[in-house]
Formats: structure tokens, C-alpha cells, sequence
């Protein structure tokens, strides 16, 4: 008999559950699948899964055996778990639309390799209060919206619209077809924040404080803006870097 969802444990069991899970569109962060079913050959569902997962940009994750026996605590998981979501992503094209539709000036918040999930929470937080329209993360190598992540945004993450995307090179590129300017935040720069125009359209890019934002991500970028540091310390967190850029966009609009 194939599992039905672990209430107690906020996951789900088995190839038919979690199939049905991602047809009736309920949110899910990521899948773990056995990694002796990666060439996904033996199974019809395992066919399905992946193709419902990559259409919705749900990440798969091969792991051991073992691991899916701790997660099920030896149950029957036929080798296959999925983790709810606690919040519904969004659409980034329907988010930008609908601001056209009320010729609102978007202002997005593009997050690059920011896994930890207190810093995504905190993050997300700092986004409702600067009136952004939208947080953009990637599929692969992001936190996820998680009960954590819910906490630490203090609740947040019910009112900032989350979007998945393939990449973030996606969603820049969807951005400027809006007439969004790309902005990046990285010390790799000679511009101050406060020099840019940061009052127009506007998709900031911000990387966490070990690896910055990647190289690629970098040259998807209009423009690049620092914050000057005077302490001995070498980097801001970025949770307090994109609040520093994102409240002196919010300033400029109100000049």
C-alpha cells in the first residue's frame, strides 16, 4: 500500500502521493528520490514526477538510501519524499503584468545563493517593509520557504510574493523586457549606492556574504553599486546590505 502524507513530519511518502501532490499544484520546496533511480528508467511515475517537478521548477535532490529511511522513519517511502512548502510561490510574469496593468514602478529583489534560512527569512522581512513587489530566488540553491522561514520573516512571507524561476538569468532577463533596470550589490565596484539612480524600475541582485554574486549573475547587471565600509570588518550581512540599497530606493522615490 503506498504512504499518504506524514502529517507529523510535514512530508510526503510515496510515488503516487507526492505525483498527485504536484498535479493538484499544492506547493512543494524540493524532492529527495533514491539515487539508484536517477536514469529514472523503471518507472512510468518517477516520469511523471520529474516532469511535473521541472515544469514547475521544483528541485530533485538524489540522495542515499539511507537518508529517505530517516526521513521515514523506515517507512515504505518506494524511495521518493517530498517537502511541502509553507507558503505558495508566485509567478513572476503574472507579478510584473499585474504592476503594469496598474502602472505601479516594480521593485525586485533577486537573491542569489542565499541558503541559509534565517537570512531569507530576515530578508524577506526587510522586503515588505521596503515595499518590494516581489522576492526572486532560483530553483537550485535557495532556502526554503520553510515554518523557519516563515518565523524569522515574522510573518511576512504572507504578503511578499515569492517567485521560483529556472535561473536568475531567467528572470533578469524577463525583468528588463519590463523595462526594469538591473542593479547588483557588490563591492566589485567604484559606484556608492547613493550615487545610482535607484528611483527608476528597478531588480536588485544580492549574494550572500561568502561568494558574493556569481560571476554570471554579475554580468546580468545594468549597474553595480557598493556599500562603503569603515569598520576593520570586510562584509555586510546581507540581509543589512539589501535593506541599506533597497530603503535608499524608497528615499529617491519619495525626493
Amino acid at each position: 500500500m503506498e504512504n499518504k502524507e506524514n502529517k507529523e513530519n510535514n512530508k510526503i511518502f510515496g510515488l503516487r502521493p507526492v505525483l498527485e501532490t504536484l498535479k493538484a499544484n499544492r506547493p512543494v520546496e524540493k524532492i529527495m528520490i533514491r539515487e539508484t533511480l536517477r536514469s529514472m528508467s523503471g518507472s512510468d511515475l518517477l516520469r511523471q514526477i520529474a516532469s511535473e517537478a521541472k515544469a514547475k521548477g521544483i528541485a530533485l535532490q538524489y540522495v542515499p538510501e539511507e537518508r529517505l529511511d530517516r526521513l521515514a522513519k523506515n517507512g515504505n517511502h518506494q524511495g521518493i519524499v517530498a517537502f511541502p512548502a509553507t507558503a505558495e510561490y508566485s509567478d513572476l510574469e503574472t507579478v510584473l503584468e499585474d504592476l503594469q496593468q496598474r502602472a505601479v514602478p516594480p521593485l525586485l529583489l533577486l537573491l542569489d545563493g542565499i541558503t541559509d534560512v534565517r537570512n531569507f527569512g530576515a530578508i524577506v522581512r526587510t522586503a515588505e517593509c521596503a515595499g518590494v513587489h516581489a522576492v526572486v530566488v532560483p530553483a537550485k540553491g535557495a532556502a526554503p520557504m520553510n515554518a523557519d522561514a516563515m518565523k524569522t520573516s515574522a510573518g511576512a512571507l504572507n504578503h511578499v510574493p515569492v517567485c521560483r524561476v529556472p535561473s536568475l538569468k531567467t528572470a533578469a532577463l524577463l525583468a528588463k523586457s519590463y523595462g526594469l533596470k538591473i542593479a547588483a550589490a557588490t563591492e566589485k565596484t567604484g559606484t556608492v549606492y547613493y550615487e545610482a539612480n535607484l528611483a527608476a524600475p528597478l531588480a536588485l541582485i544580492a549574494g550572500s556574504e561568502e561568494s558574493g554574486i556569481s560571476k554570471n549573475n554579475l554580468a546580468l547587471a545594468d549597474e553595480c553599486v557598493k556599500i562603503p565600509l569603515h569598520g576593520k570588518i570586510d562584509s555586510l550581512n546581507v540581509s543589512a546590505a539589501a535593506a541599506i540599497i533597497l530603503f535608499e530606493s524608497v528615499r529617491q522615490k519619495l525626493q
